[in-house]
């Protein structure tokens, strides 16, 4: 362990850190799926079959890379500044 009492050991939620990005590939396959019934259940009440059944598909893809996207530039921006925090307390 660290002997830094400022030092705290559980992960923060913006940090670059393997925990906080542990369910990203259930998330996007949930929201793949989830738009893809969305889809399947359109087609199915207006006869459209299978156009809104593909357009859910990418649009769940698409929800899917931006959500992933915005963690992970979260996570990269909160590193950034604890870095750049602890160069400053270095100097």
């Amino acid at each position: 362990m660290s002997d830094d009492p400022h030092r705290s050991t559980e992960p923060r939620s913006g940090e670059l850190n393997p925990s906080n990005f542990a369910g990203a590939g259930l998330q996007f396959a949930v929201s793949i799926v989830a738009f893809l019934l969305l889809g399947q259940w359109a087609d199915r009440k207006l006869g459209t079959s299978p156009v809104l059944l593909l357009a859910g598909v990418f649009i769940g893809g698409a929800a899917a890379f931006y959500s992933m996207y915005r963690k992970i530039t979260a996570a990269q921006r909160a590193d950034d500044e604890r870095r750049r925090r602890e160069r400053e307390g270095q100097k």
